[in-house]
């Protein structure tokens, strides 16, 4: 039964209630929310609490007394009879009388246990007690109490199943945010404060100062059962650019007024301060101060959260998923574009469950409270599934296209004159180098680039003929939950301008992920596998590999194309500074042959201006040996010249470059 509340009835009972055991010490220790400091008792959804009732009176008879507990947030409430026997309901309010203490001459007490639904809305509760005779009925105000999300509770569409990982993202006050470069990167601390005190009822103030609340009490109130709604709401309320919110962003470099971005160190400061001013945005904050507020607030309401960095990250104004860069003809960067590319951007990423996209986007779910595009009529973002970000599942709500573009997109860039495009390269790697959080429970950086884009192939270096390929394949399991998977490599050759062939080399293995576990696979492809098809001049290798979850036949592909850099010839000159007009020089071709067998082949020298003929012999190298080759050479014109040498081998087929320049000088 559901009304609105309007306070209790007066009357008459035989049972004088004298104090209320809120029990809040245990009852706090077991729904992991003792440190949080609230005027309130702080709970968890989902979960049985009790409280002790101590009166005067005759004894309590649950066939002559009935007890109804009214639950109220703001205009709304639900009443729950006690009954006497019964379990706690996943799904609806509960109570349950615990025990009766009969003591005839001291004092007398009976014990409730009330449960919440897993289901139900967060908030500032009032619980009132009413008990009804057959000739009085008395309201009795018991407490008020905080209700928060539950995280520890498998019907709560916020559970993790890892404690550490709860331990973590819920639980624990300290951070790391990294900014700077993906090749110097800096760790900055931070303090989440949620522990701090009043910080706890401050998170609360900002949901009922929300645009949703003011305008919808009741709506709002029945819609914060759900991490997506409550998340999309706090995403807007760190923000001061629709509505009262948190923070004012500054990238000007004068925080006159204010207080720089840089300069902040911890959370509480930021939100005593929007508080104690009577709710008026706090000056200034930039991306990391937005995301470092925001992780503060969804853990004080039981909402797994971290905070990440992506490096290189694009903001795609016009939602095509291309950044486009104009420059003139002498490099200089031209205004033509709102797209631009940011040296680190950092957002947050909650978990939660998403029955709105169905089955496959549960999880990490990315939200960024900087104030940057608006989503559906505010500046906000989220929450974005990163698997649909993975999967570049552009019709997900909310914002995946934008998200995606941050961590995807291809950069293109044009030379322009008076208005023409002149030339047009496209980079897709420069975005999203680098996606990383703070490692859980250490202070280190975990790189989660592969929960956003497909599984990694990297070449360990670039491979050159004669030595083996070594490779690596990165592979996460982004699921709480153990999986068996099976890996399949395929490394096939192909011609510049062609499509790859047969297959040279191929490994098939299965793999057994951990929960949350990222493996990192090293593979090598020796000389002699690729010895024939691949040491031809041109050649290159396309490396794929093909992921694949036994249990949900679910496939990913990630691969690499590269060529295999032959051996190059050195070439040295014995007077190197002092090379006269027509004056007999020597220059020496040095190789040194890298492979297991010998290898035989023609070496030819050449040189515009410095040989009248070529200089041809044939050569055989034994393995390991290093070749010394004279070539005479007298210079005939004066300036820049370049000697070049080639050494076209037969087993394996391959064509081997050196070079050199050398300034002639007038005698």
């Amino acid at each position: 039964m559901t009304g609105r509340a309007d306070g209790g009835c007066g009357g008459f009972s035989e049972i004088k209630v004298q104090t209320i055991n809120l029990q809040q010490v245990q009852n706090q220790t077991r729904h992991k929310t003792d440190g949080l400091s609230s005027s309130t008792l702080v709970l968890r959804r989902g979960q049985a609490f009790t409280v002790t009732i101590n009166y005067d009176g005759r004894p309590f008879d649950p066939l002559k007394e009935k007890l109804i507990f009214r639950i109220v947030l703001g205009p709304v409430y639900v009443e729950v009879p006690v009954s006497v026997s019964g379990q706690p309901s996943l799904t609806q309010w509960t109570a349950v009388l615990e025990r009766c203490v009969l003591n005839p001459t001291g004092p007398r007490a009976f014990s409730v246990s009330l449960s919440s639904p897993a289901s139900a809305s967060i908030g500032a509760y009032t619980l009132q007690m009413r008990i009804k005779t057959r000739l009085s009925v008395k309201t009795h105000f018991l407490c008020q109490f905080t209700l928060l999300c539950n995280p520890w509770c498998p019907a709560d569409s916020v559970f993790l199943q890892s404690e550490d990982l709860r331990t973590e993202y819920v639980r624990s006050d300290i951070g790391l945010l990294f900014k700077g470069s993906p090749r110097n990167i800096v760790p900055n601390p931070w303090s989440f404060d949620q522990y701090e005190k009043g910080i706890l009822d401050i998170c609360m103030q900002l949901l009922q100062l929300s645009p949703q609340h003011q305008a919808d009490i009741g709506k709002d109130l029945q819609n914060r059962n759900n991490p997506v709604y409550i998340s999309r709401v706090i995403s807007a309320m760190v923000n001061s650019n629709d509505d009262k919110g948190v923070l004012m962003g500054n990238w000007s470099n004068d925080y006159s007024g204010g207080v720089s971005p840089s300069q902040w160190s911890g959370s509480a400061d930021i939100l005593r301060k929007w508080a104690e001013t009577q709710f008026n945005p706090v000056k200034y904050g930039q991306c990391w101060v937005f995301a470092a507020v925001m992780c503060t607030v969804m853990r004080a309401l039981g909402i797994p959260t971290r905070v990440v960095t992506n490096f290189n990250s694009a903001h795609d104004t016009d939602g095509n998923m291309v950044i486009e860069e104009y420059y003139d003809e002498m490099g200089k960067k031209l205004s033509f574009s709102r797209d631009s590319i940011w040296n680190f951007h950092v957002w947050v990423e909650s978990w939660m469950k998403r029955p709105d996209l169905g089955r496959g986007y549960d999880g990490w779910q990315v939200l960024d409270p900087t104030p940057q595009e608006k989503s559906t009529g505010m500046f906000r973002c989220g929450p974005a599934a990163v698997k649909a970000i993975y999967e570049r599942k552009v019709d997900a709500q909310y914002d995946v296209p934008f998200v995606y573009a941050e961590v995807n997109a291809d950069v293109r860039t044009m030379i322009v004159r008076n208005g023409m495009v002149l030339s047009t390269s496209i980079d897709k790697r420069r975005v999203g180098t680098l996606i990383s959080t703070k490692h859980p429970g250490s202070m280190r950086m975990q790189d989660i680039t592969s929960e956003y884009k497909t599984e990694e192939v990297q070449l360990l270096k670039p491979p050159v003929v004669g030595e083996n390929i070594s490779f690596i394949v990165i592979i996460t399991n982004n699921e709480a939950a153990p999986k068996l998977l099976r890996k399949h490599v395929n490394a096939q050759n192909k011609e510049y301008n062609r499509n790859p062939t047969g297959t040279f080399w191929e490994a098939h293995d299965d793999v057994k992920m951990g929960p949350n576990e990222t493996v990192t696979i090293q593979h090598e492809i020796s000389f002699n596998d690729y010895m024939l098809t691949e040491a031809a001049e041109d050649s290159l290798v396309n490396l794929a590999v093909v992921i694949e979850d036994v249990k949900s036949q679910e496939r990913v592909l990630a691969s690499e194309e590269f060529n295999i850099r032959s051996p190059s010839l050195n070439i040295q000159i014995q007077n190197e500074f002092s090379v006269i007009i027509n004056t007999p020089q020597v220059a020496t071709v040095i190789f040194t042959n890298p492979f297991s067998v010998a290898v035989s082949g023609e070496l030819t020298v050449s040189g515009s201006g410095l040989l009248e003929e070529k200089a041809q012999m044939r050569l055989t190298i034994q393995p390991r040996e290093t070749m010394k080759k004279p070539v005479n050479f007298t210079p005939r014109m004066v300036g820049a010249k370049m000697l070049s040498a080639s050494l076209v081998l037969e087993n394996p087929p391959t064509v081997l470059h050196g070079f050199k320049t050398i300034n002639v000088q007038a005698s």
